[in-house]
C-alpha cells in the first residue's frame, strides 16, 4: 500500500446509484448448507428461496414473542 494516493483527478459520486440494492453474501456452515440444499432439492426450490422462507418464519416467531 502506498503512503499517499493522489485523488486530485477523482470525481465525487461517480459510482453512486440512487436506489441501488446491496446484496450481502451469507456464508453457511458446510453441514447446514448441505442439509438445506437437500431440503431445497426435495421441494424443487432454489436454496436461496428456502433460506429466505426459513428466515421470514423465524422473524415472525421472534416478533410474536415480543
Amino acid at each position: 500500500m502506498k503512503k499517499e494516493y493522489d485523488f486530485s483527478k477523482g470525481e465525487r459520486g461517480r459510482f453512486y446509484r440512487p436506489g441501488a440494492r446491496l446484496h450481502l453474501p451469507v456464508y453457511l456452515e458446510p453441514q447446514i448448507q448441505a442439509r438445506l440444499a437437500t431440503a431445497a432439492r426435495k421441494r424443487g426450490e432454489d436454496l436461496g428461496t428456502l433460506v429466505n422462507k426459513l428466515l421470514r418464519h423465524e422473524i415472525d416467531l421472534a416478533e410474536a414473542l415480543r
